[in-house]
């Protein structure tokens, strides 16, 4: 499946995207030899910058818990698909109020960015990864979308990972307002989408062409790759097996066992 040696990849890329649950991490544990492979990086010249879909919590939340973890060094990057809705808001919707199905932490970050949030008058719905949902948030989002403002999703996982196992993610509310709104996003914002990719080359100042996404997903990482102009590398340490990925159109420059093996041996 794969179409370049390690070596090769290793050489021609500038920039390694992480992804964070079942690549570096499974929770609150590291993968065994993420931090090494993550040092041997960085060591070489190569920005680390970590990728994720979850839009719950805030660079400064992420930026603990990786330190927590042992994973983040100074000069790594955070980045996540709030924070390329954020992007997207001030360069195509400046000045718009918008109601967010979202939690607090998420709420303040976008403030803090400058986006207006508003619970009576928004002139646009935006749908993040909520762990405080409740009724009354999507009763509310529900009646605006039906209302026919704008729709934006950070994302559309269907899961997210987690040590006790899967929990529903911004993709099983998309089918739930599908179901009570009869409307679809007008725009998703995270991976596997090119927007997604773009926000990101603007954050790294290096071209997708010098990228590479590392992940654990067909659908989402490898796709946000393969959308992007970006090398990728399949990990088989969370959800995908060789089998599983064989189901998919999308294909992987490299597979390999878990991001220790990124280095091994070079």
């Amino acid at each position: 499946m794969g179409v370049l040696t390690k070596e090769e990849l290793l050489t021609k890329t500038r920039a390694f995207l992480f992804d964070l649950d079942g690549t570096v991490c499974i929770g609150e544990t590291p993968i065994p030899g993420a931090a090494e492979a993550l040092s041997r990086l960085r060591r070489a010249g190569k920005k680390v910058v970590f990728l994720t879909n979850n839009s719950s919590k805030t660079y400064a939340e992420y930026k603990r818990k990786l330190r927590r973890l042992t994973l983040f060094e100074s000069g790594d990057g955070i980045y996540t698909s709030a924070m390329a809705a954020a992007d997207l808001l001030k360069r195509e919707y400046s000045g718009k109020k918008v109601f967010l199905l979202g939690t607090d932490a998420l709420a303040k970050e976008l403030q803090r960015t400058g986006v207006r949030l508003s619970e009576d008058s928004p002139e646009l719905c935006l749908l993040a990864y909520d762990v405080t949902l409740t009724f009354e948030k999507l009763r509310r989002f529900d009646a605006f979308l039906r209302r026919g403002l704008p729709y934006l999703a950070t994302h559309a996982d269907p899961v997210c990972p987690t040590a006790d196992g899967s929990m529903p993610d911004v993709g099983s509310l998309i089918a739930l307002f599908q179901t009570s709104s009869g409307r679809l996003p007008d725009r998703i914002v995270g991976k596997p989408y090119a927007s997604m990719g773009e926000c990101v080359a603007r954050f790294t100042g290096i071209s997708p062409a010098e990228t590479c996404m590392v992940g654990d997903r067909m659908y989402t990482d490898i796709r946000f790759a393969n959308n992007s102009g970006m090398r990728s590398i399949l990990v088989l340490s969370g959800e995908t097996t060789r089998e599983t990925a064989m189901r998919y159109g999308d294909r992987p420059d490299l597979i390999l066992s878990s991001v220790a093996e990124l280095v091994q041996g070079v």
